[in-house]
């Protein structure tokens, strides 16, 4: 019986590769390589209600909107060390997208970063502006689960987003905000979310 293989062994197996030759390429420029990975997540008045402790024999009653406004976090995560940069902007495109990955730029200025990412439109857009000590490594289509980085957005859902109910987009602004903050102070807490083994495994050092 032939043996079965997964679907993503191949592109990831090709990762693996590609971000190895960076680190090679760089340690000959004395520069580190930062590996990241980045996702947005789109958070609005529209409520979802979760799960909630009530009294014994009494049903809980959880308030929600209709409203369907929305604002989008930009992150970017090191599952190596827990590293988290992040972004609040009001939609997403090519021209956001660049802010964002000048953003990232800026914070680690003095390391080669690999950042790996779905292929949304605006990821491959020919507009999109890529810093000089950036490469973008794009993941299979239709592959999320390859994506750590969609963790982040369950924590901050289930910390600062469960059964609330927001008056406007300024206030679900500052409740996003106050998850990424808490979440880009605690690198072991993301580290433990986003550090798969598969990518943990892929060493960051030349020798």
């Amino acid at each position: 019986m032939p043996r079965r293989t997964s679907r993503h062994r191949p592109p990831l197996k090709k990762l693996r590769r590609q971000v190895r030759q960076e680190v090679v390429r760089q340690a000959e420029q004395g520069r580190a390589v930062r590996l990241m990975f980045q996702d947005e997540g789109r958070f609005g008045l529209l409520g979802t209600p979760r799960r909630c402790w009530a009294p014994h024999r009494i049903r809980p009653v959880v308030g929600a909107r209709l409203e369907r406004k929305y604002i989008y976090a930009f992150s970017a995560v090191s599952p190596h060390d827990g590293v988290m940069d992040s972004l609040v902007l009001p939609w997403v495109n090519a021209e956001t997208m660049s802010l964002f990955l000048a953003e990232v730029a800026q914070r680690h200025v003095e390391e080669f970063i690999v950042m790996v990412m779905d292929q949304a439109g605006w990821h491959l857009a020919g507009q999109l502006a890529v810093p000089d000590h950036m490469r973008l490594i794009y993941l299979p289509p239709y592959s999320p689960e390859l994506n750590p980085a969609e963790h982040l957005w369950e924590a901050i859902r289930e910390d600062c987003f469960a059964n609330h109910v927001f008056a406007n987009l300024d206030a679900v602004e500052r409740a996003l905000t106050t998850g990424l903050v808490a979440l880009e102070s605690d690198h072991e807490r993301t580290r433990s979310m986003t550090g798969f083994d598969w990518i943990t495994s892929i060493s960051l050092n030349a020798t």
